[in-house]
């Protein structure tokens, strides 16, 4: 790593990514679907000589119209756990009274949250 062209390199900006799903949609009553996104790694500086590391994530949806006017909505967000940072950037920063490692700075980042999951009821009013 470290390329010996500086300013060669786009800080952040993704080199590869990946992303797709099936869905199954009125199965009956029943609804489901599941994404996959991937984002492989990408440089955070100039000169490549940092680098954030890879992400994938799997998201999944299972719906069921319960009655007509009713749907019920199940998601789950990062169904494998899967533990990668939303975002990664070189910003050295340091809290009041530490000191920094000799030539060692991390990147920065912002951990993705852990498996998730959310219940959602949708009521559609009859048109009058």
């Amino acid at each position: 790593m470290g390329d010996p062209r500086p300013g060669y390199f786009i800080p952040g900006s993704i080199e590869s990514a990946v992303s797709g799903g099936v869905a199954i949609h009125q199965l009956g009553p029943w609804s489901a679907s599941v994404f996959l996104r991937y984002f492989g790694p990408r440089p955070l500086t100039e000169d490549d000589s940092v680098r954030s590391t890879a992400s994938m994530l799997v998201n999944a949806q299972l719906s069921c119209r319960v009655a007509k006017p009713l749907l019920v909505t199940v998601d789950v967000f990062n169904v494998l756990d899967a533990q990668v940072d939303d975002v990664a950037y070189d910003y050295p920063s340091l809290l009041r009274g530490e000191k920094a490692p000799a030539n060692i700075c991390p990147p920065t980042t912002h951990p993705r949250r852990a498996a998730s999951l959310t219940r959602t009821s949708t009521r559609r009013r009859s048109a009058a």
